[in-house]
């Protein structure tokens, strides 16, 4: 059994693995498909630990020490002599539309695996948390909706919810869209009610937080007995010595009586010392616990929040009331997949266009350790929710690339639509300025994105 880090870090790899042979091979089927001789697919870059040679061409297939990215090589006349026979293979000799299609391949490979992987995940069903809303803070949007605790969100603007995520992606899209969310809501007594909630109100630098909260939505917290259901490797619960099915009685002297009440008090408690008694086999034992100090992920810049690392006991009645398989058929999965990646795709491109309007904080940006912290919580979850994450990161990946920024696939297709245009390439001094823009620009990004994870890490 692998302990948290090493389990955090090899699913970190393992995703970045797969998204990097997915986008490169786009560009290696589709070069191999216009004739162009493909010389080295690298996963990876920096000094080769591994290399063979396979297929006619004998391409060289190698995999390298810094395994941020990769790299198709091309038959290329800029980079060295071409013999004669086989310049008609080389990329800089495709008309511009092959040279496009090359470029584009990677980018849309990232959106079919995307496709590909919430098809999959779609037709399989996971178990999601019914949209059931809890009592509305005081003084909200939510309250002045009327929403009441209990309510069964079934629609938000015509369209069918049937998870609390589906809820929150519609709340998010109507925020990103600066307008009224009206739910189709079934009261506790089973009576039908449209609520009006201004989500547009909150504006939209809101979604640097957690829209759903400041709209003053809860779920409708479940009345779980405080029994451990089960302990997370290398948390401060397996280091405390906490076992599956023990109760909580008391914290730092206060009876409990419910889960929820445990959930409170660790999350208020983030680097302090608190005293669990616990009733196990028959005997009163008291533990003492220092929660973790980790970031509220719904609403980042936030004051940190405490985590021990255990889960309730499952109690299956409850369960089936909090929880809904959703599952569809195939035809209807592949349409969804479709819709959801796409939906997400100009989210993405919406979201980085408000960074840049300055209505949306730059500190959303997430380098490779937030990626890596959230690879690990995913895996702790299961495979279903680490495959979510990889299609989430791998529509990141395509949408990124496809920003009209030199360096990046979107700024070569720039560079040939105005080959287009122009009827002829464009100068090289063009390219050659382009290039350190584009690496400026690439440097600036990445060293924000990596303070913003030494931010989350250190300071909350």
């Amino acid at each position: 059994m692998f302990d948290a880090p090493l389990t955090y870090l090899l699913a970190f790899l393992l995703a970045l693995g797969i998204l990097v042979v997915v986008h490169e091979l786009g560009h290696y089927l589709v070069a191999r498909l216009c004739d162009v001789k493909v010389l080295r697919f690298s996963v990876g870059f920096g000094r080769v630990l591994w290399s063979r040679r396979y297929g006619p061409d004998q391409t060289e297939w190698t995999l390298c020490a810094i395994p941020l990215g990769g790299y198709v090589k091309m038959l290329d006349e800029r980079e060295g002599p071409v013999a004669p026979d086989e310049l008609p293979r080389a990329f800089t000799q495709q008309n511009v539309g092959h040279r496009s299609l090359i470029v584009l391949a990677g980018p849309v490979a990232n959106l079919l695996l995307a496709i590909a992987l919430y098809w999959g995940l779609f037709m399989h069903g996971m178990d999601e948390l019914r949209p059931v809303l809890g009592a509305p803070a005081a003084a909200s949007a939510a309250a002045r909706a009327d929403v009441q605790a209990g309510d069964l969100v079934q629609a938000v603007n015509g369209r069918p919810v049937r998870s609390w995520e589906e809820l929150r992606w519609a709340l998010l899209q109507d925020l990103a869209d600066k307008q009224e969310s009206r739910l189709q809501v079934q009261r506790r007594d089973g009576s039908p009610a449209q609520l009006a909630l201004a989500t547009h109100e909150i504006g939209v630098s809101a979604l640097d937080k957690d829209p759903v909260r400041l709209l003053g939505l809860t779920i409708d917290p479940p009345r779980l007995p405080p029994v451990v259901g089960k302990v997370l490797a290398g948390t401060p619960a397996e280091q405390a010595g906490f076992r599956a099915g023990d109760r909580i009685l008391a914290i730092d002297g206060h009876p409990v009586a419910v889960w929820t009440e445990v959930a409170q008090a660790a999350r208020a408690a983030p680097g302090r010392l608190l005293r669990l008694s616990i009733e196990r086999e028959g005997q009163r034992i008291d533990i003492d616990v220092v929660p973790d100090s980790v970031e509220d992920k719904q609403a980042p810049g936030a004051a940190p929040l405490g985590r021990i690392g255990f889960s309730p006991q499952d109690v299956p009645a409850m369960r089936e009331a909090m929880f809904a398989t959703v599952s569809y058929a195939p035809g209807a999965a592949i349409a969804k997949a479709v819709v959801q990646t796409w939906e997400t795709s100009i989210f993405t491109l919406r979201m980085i266009g408000r960074m840049l309007l300055g209505e949306v904080s730059l500190s959303n940006l997430s380098g490779p350790i937030t990626i890596a912290d959230v690879a690990g919580q995913s895996v702790q979850y299961g495979i279903p929710y680490y495959l979510k994450f990889l299609a989430l990161i791998s529509i990141s990946i395509g949408v990124l690339n496809l920003l009209p920024i030199p360096v990046l696939d979107g700024g070569h297709l720039m560079y040939y639509l105005a080959e287009f245009l122009r009827g002829k390439p464009l100068p090289e001094k063009v390219f050659a300025v382009g290039q350190r823009i584009g690496l400026t620009l690439l440097l600036l990004m990445m060293s924000v994105a990596l303070f913003n994870d030494l931010n989350r890490q250190f300071f909350g």
